[in-house]
């Protein structure tokens, strides 16, 4: 019995315009073509090739030199331009946004899964969980054999890219499984204006918006993702709620359980949910979850990386630059491929690169313990409060990143300071006197 060669998963990202029947040959010899003379390509390889239409090629799985460059399974699909529509309604005199609808696969979320660093395994495994979900859905296994409630859960400190993985695997999704579903949507419930503006009527809110979902789902062509921010909002625990608490909060998650069960009656629907407090969820919501994962701050691999590839960008687009210095040969051998963690930290690496080098590394080590939303302002930060002007090079970009970082640092020191209770300041003044008076 032969063995069954592995496909080559390749996702071609078009804009309008783009005819699949006509251009599809021209795609493939080009895509071949570069996968013939790269012996290793690694997962997540972008390129673009000159075909009308074509934004951009990935490679969606790791290629060595034993991989057949045969079997090439490829994913078109077309970025789509419109903005996320506010959905609203109207309360007494009031209009209130209580989700954003997205149609995907979006222009505005394009790159958005490329950009995350996680363990590699968050993202594999994530991605995996949901089109096998999906899967099980679309053949119709009877979920009282097997249980599969298609509602993923992303919990830990604010900052950490929850949401947007969220909405980055909502974008991969509609690429996936594209052949499918002809339509994909994405909507994004607003969870603080469904409980907290109108807090005696947060109940029907949360019917009125599960009942445009539903709307959605009633097109079995299409795939509709739901994501809900900060769930804790309204499907707070109910062993929390105080006897002196309106009994709406208690009728709020009652709500809520009651509407996704309802949507798990539908095939052509994944849920999405995130929490910076989960001990504040509701167990019955928890025991929902098929998939829970813990999204903490990035680990020093995670933080070198996303500043490896702000700094490819800054370089690109000559933010950072090689003329004026001492070091030029050195700045553009490093802006032009910056190596990866594992090669930077390889103690063989060449001397000659050491300079630049030690400084990210010296900065990464600096950045631990920050969030990946911080990490991603102190190239701006940098620029805007130490470079000031259009361009600088590699090792002056890096010490002003320094310089940032020290002091997004020590305006945390001084804002947690000021969230101190009002005793332990005073008895922290009265130590420092103590102190000075010694």
């Amino acid at each position: 019995m032969s063995e069954i060669t592995p496909s080559i998963l390749i996702e071609v990202a078009c804009l309008e315009g783009f005819q699949k029947q006509e251009q599809r040959s021209e795609v493939y010899q080009h895509v071949h073509a570069i996968l013939e003379e790269r012996e290793n390509i690694p997962i997540g390889t972008v390129f673009n090739i000159p075909v009308q239409y074509v934004r951009q090629v990935e490679v969606c799985t790791n290629v060595d030199q034993f991989t057949a460059r045969s079997a090439l399974k490829f994913n078109f699909y077309i970025l789509l331009d419109p903005d996320p529509v506010r959905e609203t309604i109207n309360h007494g005199n009031e209009e209130v946004e209580i989700s954003q609808h997205w149609l995907l696969p979006s222009r505005e979320l394009h790159g958005l899964w490329k950009s995350l660093i996680f363990e590699k395994e968050v993202k594999d495994s994530m991605l995996d969980f949901a089109e096998t979900s999906m899967l099980f859905a679309r053949k119709g296994v009877d979920r009282n054999l097997v249980t599969c409630n298609r509602l993923a859960l992303f919990h830990g400190p604010p900052g950490t890219g929850k949401t947007s993985l969220c909405k980055a695997i909502a974008q991969k999704l509609s690429i996936r499984l594209n052949d499918h579903y002809k339509h994909a949507h994405l909507m994004e419930i607003n969870s603080h204006s469904l409980f907290s503006r109108w807090f005696s009527e947060s109940g029907k809110l949360v019917q009125k918006v599960f009942r445009e979902i539903v709307e959605l789902l009633e097109d079995e062509d299409a795939l509709v993702c739901v994501l809900v921010d900060e769930i804790e909002s309204i499907a707070h625990s109910r062993d929390k709620i105080s006897s002196n608490e309106p009994s709406d909060s208690i009728r709020v998650v009652n709500a809520v359980l009651t509407q996704l069960d309802h949507l798990r009656r539908y095939s052509n629907v994944f849920i999405l949910a995130t929490s910076n407090l989960t001990d504040n969820i509701d167990t019955a919501f928890l025991d929902r979850a098929d998939f829970i994962q813990y999204i903490g701050n990035p680990t020093e691999q995670a933080i070198y990386e996303i500043y490896r590839m702000a700094l490819h960008d800054l370089f690109n687009v000559g933010i950072i630059t090689t003329d004026g210095t001492s070091t030029r040969k050195l700045s553009q051998s490093i802006g032009e491929q910056l190596p990866t963690h594992s090669e930077a930290t390889d103690s063989s690496r060449a001397t000659s690169t050491s300079t630049v080098l030690d400084m990210l590394l010296q900065v990464v080590k600096l950045s631990e313990g920050l969030s990946g939303r911080t990490l991603r302002k102190i190239p701006f930060l940098a620029h805007a409060l130490y470079v000031k002007k259009d361009s600088e090079s590699m090792p002056n970009f890096l010490s002003a990143m320094r310089q940032a970082i020290r002091k997004v640092l020590n305006d945390k020191a001084l804002l947690s300071k000021r969230t101190l209770p009002a005793e332990t300041v005073k008895g922290s003044v009265r130590e420092n006197h103590a102190s000075l008076s010694v």
